[in-house]
């Protein structure tokens, strides 16, 4: 049982970009606003992310990832959490699964973000043998945050961009349980035309929660979902009402950078909302 004086602790492996809002640098802010001391293995340091930049720098730092986290080892350090993001390579899947057996435990949640692909396709990177890596990645977890994409990719279901049945998301999320995770959080699940949010199964039972959507699109959301996801999860939130905080948030922050008119690049503006989102996560009482 977790000592109740002491931070939360979590330890992300992920990617960190100088200009733009996604992977540690989302993570990073939006975990710290939820109280919760968050740890960082770079996989790559760029200039800025992929999307929409030309002639960004790129350094990988994949053999630094074992070295990373034997010394955590060796200094005895613990994790309520382990979060992975995208990882590039099949050597860095294998890396990251190390790094799992090295500090999963009987009471920390591990959750993996299976980063492959969105709006029907897979990232022109990722191989078959990335895939299958990913597949094992996704067995060893506690939750699994896959968009629709990668849902489709990962069960072998053919990918539906909108129009989501309840029929075709129980199935989606049985098969995703049936590769090893314990819970399964899909986002980008769109069941009626101007909703949009994610389905979630514990095990038990399929839950949908699926505003109005934004008529928008910014880069980096899928780790802002995932942060505040994990974020509730870590302070004793049920499955689904961490579903619900996560995808508010994402919401109202893709909405103020619209307001703004931010470009949907540099991701969406949600420093503007962490004051909010660490005043609510640490109220008493459900969200």
């Amino acid at each position: 049982m977790r000592d109740k004086n002491r931070p939360l602790q979590a330890a992300t492996v992920n990617d960190i970009s100088g200009f733009g809002r996604c992977s540690l640098t989302v993570s990073l802010p939006v975990l710290s606003a939820m109280g919760v001391h968050l740890s960082c293995i770079p996989t790559a340091v760029l200039s800025t992310h992929t999307g929409g930049f030309q002639g960004y720098t790129f350094r990988d730092l994949t053999q630094d990832i074992r070295p990373f986290f034997e010394h955590w080892k060796k200094e005895g350090f613990e994790f309520d959490a382990l979060y992975t993001g995208y990882l590039g390579s099949a050597e860095q899947i294998d890396l990251v699964s190390d790094f799992l057996t090295a500090f999963q435990t009987d009471t920390n949640i591990t959750l993996v973000d299976p980063v492959m692909g969105d709006h029907g396709k897979l990232y022109s990177l990722y191989t078959p043998e990335m895939a299958k890596g990913m597949k094992r990645l996704c067995a060893r977890a506690d939750v699994i945050v896959p968009n629709m994409t990668e849902g489709a990719y990962l069960t072998g279901m053919e990918f539906k961009a909108h129009g989501h049945s309840e029929e075709y998301l129980s199935e989606m999320c049985q098969r995703l349980m049936s590769l090893g995770a314990k819970n399964v959080v899909i986002t980008g699940v769109s069941p009626a035309p101007g909703l949009v949010g994610a389905a979630c199964h514990d095990g038990k039972k399929m839950e949908i929660y699926a505003p109005e959507r934004v008529n928008a699109q910014y880069d980096g959301t899928g780790d802002v979902f995932a942060s505040v996801l994990l974020g509730a999860l870590l302070h004793e939130k049920s499955l689904l009402s961490s579903v619900k905080l996560a995808a508010d948030f994402t919401r109202e922050c893709i909405a103020r950078s619209l307001k703004n008119n931010v470009n949907p690049h540099h991701g969406v503006d949600f420093e503007m909302g962490l004051w909010q989102l660490g005043k609510t996560i640490l109220d008493e009482g459900e969200i």
